[in-house]
């Protein structure tokens, strides 16, 4: 499966409460085709998050946006792209 970066601009900014029951939601609906590993939040100076990064395993990035539609209509996301991970150990 290929790795998928979806991007959720939070405007206006929320509290890193309001996140976890987002979380939940995606978690407890993925599916072996579109499957949610883990997330970034983006903070400003408050605190609160003004934006979420989503990694997730797909079968294509349509099949992850329709599960991000489906799953957390709540949370609009501005793009599903393809990714590929580095690691800084990689380059020692």
């Amino acid at each position: 499966m290929a790795k998928y970066l979806a991007v959720h601009p939070v405007d206006p900014p929320v509290s890193m409460d309001a996140v976890g029951p987002l979380a939940k939601k995606a978690k407890a609906g993925v599916s072996p085709d579109a499957y949610w590993v883990k997330s970034w939040c983006e903070l400003n100076d408050n605190g609160e998050v003004t934006a979420v990064y989503c990694e997730w395993d797909g079968k294509d990035a349509q099949t992850v946006r329709d599960a991000l539609i489906r799953l957390i209509p709540e949370l609009p996301f501005s793009k599903v792209s393809t990714m590929a991970e580095i690691q800084g150990e990689d380059f020692r």
